[in-house]
């Protein structure tokens, strides 16, 4: 038996930026952290001779290229991994669709489990690497290349995003004071709402693409946010850091009518009336969960709660995609 583990994230600025359509021409960069709620990935011979893949389907081939699951049809290809006598399961913390980057962690925690069945070593870098081939060039999907490096390393890192395509990584450097305390200040609201990235993501994808100087523009902002937030985080400011929060949620709106709607709004701007310095949705938008930075907790859960909005308390997970058994 072999057990991926692979960690969910958040951004913490410069989000959007990593999408190719941007950084090719004009270097993408942004900070996320790992947290710890998690997608599994489990793997064990079984004796017969056909592949079963469990997840919120069943699947039962003979053949790689029988199966409807995508992200494991293509990994095994990539891999070389043979179809018989193997069961593959997946099961998560918190479900798709909600802006965590639960795609790029299943595809890391596959590729992951793939290799320690294969017996391989693997570097974090190169599961990344890995992860953003399936899904960008393999698949084709508008997405970034955050998910899939944030959870393979985990931590609260530093990622630019090179015209070349190279992705450099780095850890932030925060002191453990700020770390303990931006921690103990974020707080997580799940909206109810759960959606597909991809059609905010392609909106975005295609304008920049089209050379849409309100995205480009739009982008060139976030990602001067971004290094400001870091700037803020590595300071120790995290006054600051609430408010460029705030900033960077008011101008990520601006790249979609899709981004928001009345009542995420509503909610919004009741936690920041009640204790939050910043906040915003997380992932490309359009539901999943409000992440707020605040110094009162006691105040903004009550408000939140009041609403009907559920907490998923969170803290960061510093192991980045791994195995937890084999």
């Amino acid at each position: 038996m072999i057990i991926a583990r692979s960690p969910l994230r958040i951004t913490l600025g410069g989000g959007g930026t990593d999408l190719p359509s941007y950084y090719r021409d004009h270097g993408g960069f942004l900070i996320a952290a790992a947290i710890d709620r998690y997608v599994y990935i489990t793997i064990h011979m079984t004796f017969v001779d056909y592949l079963i893949v469990k997840y919120s389907k069943l699947e039962q081939v003979t053949s790689i290229d029988e199966l409807q699951h995508p992200i494991i049809r293509e990994a095994m290809k990539l891999l070389g991994v043979s179809c018989k006598r193997l069961e593959i399961t997946s099961m998560a913390d918190i479900p798709a669709g909600t802006g965590l980057g639960s795609s790029g962690s299943f595809t890391t925690a596959l590729l992951r489990a793939l290799h320690a069945y294969q017996k391989n070593l693997v570097s974090p870098q190169t599961l990344a690497e890995q992860a953003c081939h399936i899904e960008i060039d393999l698949l084709g999907e508008p997405t970034g290349k955050q998910d899939q490096f944030i959870a393979s390393f985990g931590g609260v890192t530093c990622f630019h995003f090179n015209k070349d395509d190279t992705v450099s990584a780095a850890p932030a450097q925060i002191s453990p004071e700020t770390l303990d305390n931006l921690e103990d200040g974020l707080v997580m609201f799940f909206t109810g709402v759960t959606r597909s990235a991809g059609t905010i993501l392609k909106e975005q994808d295609d304008k920049s693409k089209a050379k849409d100087s309100s995205v480009i523009d739009n982008l060139h902002y976030v990602k001067d946010l971004g290094l400001r937030s870091l700037n803020a985080l590595e300071s120790g400011d995290l006054y600051m850091f609430g408010v460029l929060m705030d900033e960077h949620w008011k101008h990520k709106k601006k790249r979609s009518n899709h981004m928001t709607n009345p009542e995420i709004d509503h909610w919004y701007d009741l936690a920041m009336r009640n204790g939050a310095r910043g906040g915003k949705l997380i992932g490309a938008g359009g539901g999943g969960f409000l992440l707020f930075y605040t110094e009162d907790k006691k105040r903004v859960r009550h408000v939140m709660r009041e609403t009907g909005l559920e907490e998923v308390r969170i803290r960061f997970d510093f192991e980045g995609t791994k195995i937890i058994v084999q």
